[in-house]
This record gives C-alpha cells, sequence and structure tokens, in this order.
C-alpha cells in the first residue's frame, strides 16, 4: 500500500539554532541600505550620462564611498548606461523621480539603522531630486 516514510520531517520543530547563519538587524538593515544605495548610483549614472554635470559626478562619488564603507570595501559594481533615445527630457524626469523615490527609501532605512551618513547623504540626493523635479519645499 503505502511506503513508509524512512527520511525526517521538513517540518519538524527540532531546527538546532546553530545550523544555519544568523545576521542581526543590523546587519539586515546595512545590507538593505547598500542595495538602495547602489541603485541610487545606477539612477545617478543614467542621469549623468544623459546630462553631465558636476554635481552628479559628486554625487556619485559620494554614493560609491557610502556603498563601499557598507560592504567592508568592497567598491559597487557599475553599470553602463544605457541608450539615450528619442525623448531625453522625459527620460530625464522619469529617472529624477525614481531617484528621488530610492533616495527617500534608502533615508528610511539608514534611519533605521542608525546610520547617520547615510542618511544625511539619503536626504541631500533626495532634496536634489525634488529640485530637479520642481516638487522642493515651498
Amino acid at each position: 500500500m503505502y511506503e513508509p516514510i524512512r527520511s525526517k520531517s521538513v517540518h519538524s520543530m527540532a531546527v538546532r539554532e546553530d545550523d544555519f547563519p544568523h545576521r542581526s538587524r543590523r546587519e539586515e538593515l546595512e545590507i538593505r541600505l547598500a542595495g538602495h544605495l547602489t541603485a541610487l548610483l545606477t539612477v545617478t549614472d543614467e542621469l549623468r550620462a544623459l546630462s553631465p554635470d558636476a554635481a552628479l559626478d559628486d554625487a556619485a562619488q559620494h554614493l560609491s564611498d557610502q556603498i563601499t564603507r557598507l560592504r567592508s570595501g568592497n567598491r559597487p559594481l557599475r553599470a553602463a548606461p544605457t541608450s539615450t533615445g528619442d525623448h531625453v527630457a522625459s527620460r530625464i524626469a522619469q529617472l529624477h523621480q525614481r531617484a528621488h523615490t530610492v533616495a527617500g527609501n534608502a533615508m528610511v532605512v539608514a534611519t533605521s539603522c542608525g546610520d547617520t551618513a547615510g542618511a544625511a547623504l539619503a536626504a541631500e540626493r533626495m532634496a536634489a531630486h525634488a529640485g530637479a523635479l520642481g516638487i522642493g519645499a515651498a
């Protein structure tokens, strides 16, 4: 009729605590922050390709430095920007909107893990992209 089960159940509650690696909440938040800053760096590189600007160059360098700090010295991988296409102005506006959103996410995570340098950089980038979009505080 039925074959008896010969292996342990995957639903067993007898999992030892040292069976898998654990990370602290702070480590998890720092990994998330590095991810958000990397996404922001990618969007910044796209913007730099479409509209070269010294301020964007400085921002990219600061973002790269923060990511390197969070990743214990590992520099972020940089993607080659995509082709410009026909509607450069609308693409720039979309990238500023995306960068503003990602910078906001990074600021929330940086604040959660108590990373003041990351939060300050994210707030600075958020304000810069809000200014580019014309949605600054009035």
